[in-house]
């Protein structure tokens, strides 16, 4: 509406709190303020992956943007995920947008979802318009925001008719084999990044989130078209048969441990000692895609393995963290870390391990992101940290934070190019900030719910056949 920006009191914390991020709220916020368009935002909320979504959150999450939306507006932008399984709905993000078009059947409704998206027709058919971030790591949620608003602002000014498409494929790529800086959703998002150039307000492919065991999980595409349809569809087919066609480079065939061990040895004697460290991903536990960071594995391999100079982040256990404030810094103690969990969807149940070491910093665990991913965000560790057992720094923590920014290293005193290795609890979003660091690579197979290794997924709700699942 016209009229000078504003904000009314109830999202006032919200857009205090994502102003001038590198979120897509920011960008929805931007593009509002440059429209002089009055702003509502009725919440703001996220949580590591876990477990469904209690109804409770969702519905009252849901309840405030209705309600919002029923009192009246000119459009809607959403920053959603895309892979919200809630106690009710294997598709959260859909049902919140059957009950918005209950709402306002005709309403402009502009979506930024995340590139992990496991899209259900819910979302691409109630959709005005989708756009999905381009790059993992995610860098790019600000531009992200930036296409699917300025697509909308472009309807309410009677200058484009978004046209949308959207199709899937049945694969499941692997999230080891996912990254945008690697073959081949590396070529796959270039591609849609010139066809935007070519006159699509937006093209996105959305390469899934397979450790859902959902039905829709899996690669799909969508492409916004200024009032041409058949343009669309052909486009958007374009996209999903170069996926396809990419199927067999999808796929992610793990190591064992004590064989990545070797190799990360071997790197690091092959490195001259200011190459930055061999970074080790413990990429079966990282909190970003539903792990519990408190498995033990990998930093019990490299305990065993008699690695020295090592930053190890992060193991979350605030039980341990808790000891270690009574004990006080300096003091020596030893712990039965981490393990605290069990995984019952998987069968494997925690398993502490007993180490001994130095309290060398106790910290509040606040910090905020450098980026480039999540520029400006504020992070919380909980109560925070370091045990020095004289060869491994180990940073424990009391609540979820993935290892993708500078900052978090910054926050506890460690310099990470410093140390010889660096083991993080990432997959791939590590490379966003700490990426630059790093004299080599070891992807290490521990153990935790986002294993990549499907063998030991029991998939039960996911579409049949599906590949690599079945050979297709």
């Amino acid at each position: 509406m016209p009229g000078t920006a504003s904000c009314r009191c109830r999202g006032g914390d919200a857009y205090q709190a994502y102003k001038d991020t590198g979120s897509a709220i920011a960008a929805f916020i931007e593009l509002a303020e440059e429209a002089g368009a009055e702003i509502v935002l009725p919440v703001a909320a996220n949580a590591w992956p876990s477990g469904p979504v209690d109804d409770s959150a969702f519905e009252y999450i849901a309840s405030r943007i209705c309600a919002a939306v029923a009192e009246g507006c000119d459009a809607v932008l959403l920053d959603l995920h895309g892979a919200m399984v809630t106690r009710s709905h294997d598709d959260g993000e859909g049902e919140l947008l059957r009950r918005l078009r209950a709402i306002a059947p005709k309403l402009p409704i502009g979506v930024a979802l995340d590139m992990h998206s496991n899209l259900f027709p819910a979302m691409a058919e109630l959709a005005t318009v989708i756009a999905g971030y381009q790059t993992y790591p995610h860098v790019d949620m600000f531009e992200t925001g930036l296409r699917a608003g300025r697509a909308v602002f472009a309807q309410l000014a009677g200058r484009a008719r978004p046209a949308q498409a959207w199709g899937q494929r049945p694969m499941l790529p692997h999230v080891m084999r996912q990254g945008s800086d690697d073959s081949p959703n590396r070529e796959l998002q270039a591609r849609c990044r010139e066809l935007e150039m070519q006159g699509a307000l937006s093209a996105s492919v959305f390469v899934g989130f397979p450790n859902a065991d959902v039905s829709q999980a899996g690669l799909s595409a969508v492409v916004v078209t200024d009032g041409d349809p058949e343009r669309a569809r052909s486009w958007c087919d374009e996209l999903l048969d170069l996926a396809w066609d990419a199927r067999e480079a999808f796929v992610y065939r793990p190591e064992a441990l004590a064989t990545s061990m070797q190799r990360a040895q071997q790197l690091r004697a092959g490195l001259r000692a200011d190459a930055g460290p061999v970074v080790l991903l413990d990429h079966s536990d990282n909190c970003a895609s539903g792990g519990t960071m408190d498995t033990m594995t990998v930093l019990a391999g490299i305990l065993d393995a008699g690695l020295e100079d090592v930053a190890a982040f992060a193991i979350c256990d605030p039980g341990a963290v808790q000891l270690m404030m009574h004990a006080g810094i300096g003091a020596e103690l030893q712990l039965s870390l981490g393990g605290k969990l069990d995984m019952p969807s998987i069968g494997i149940k925690g398993q502490p391990l007993d180490v001994r070491g130095r309290v060398r910093l106790i910290c509040d665990g606040r910090y905020r992101n450098r980026g480039p991913m999540a520029r400006g965000e504020l992070n919380h560790m909980g109560p925070t940290a370091v045990l020095d057992t004289g060869k491994v720094e180990i940073v424990i923590i009391s609540r979820h934070v993935e290892p993708h920014d500078l900052a978090a290293f910054q926050a506890v005193g460690i310099d990470p190019a410093s140390k010889r290795y660096l083991m993080l609890k990432s997959r791939v979003h590590w490379r966003a900030g700490l990426r630059g660091l790093a004299g080599a690579v070891v992807e290490c197979a521990g153990t935790g719910v986002c294993t990549s290794d499907y063998a030991a997924l029991p998939f039960k709700n996911v579409r049949r056949p599906m590949y690599p699942l079945e050979a297709l």
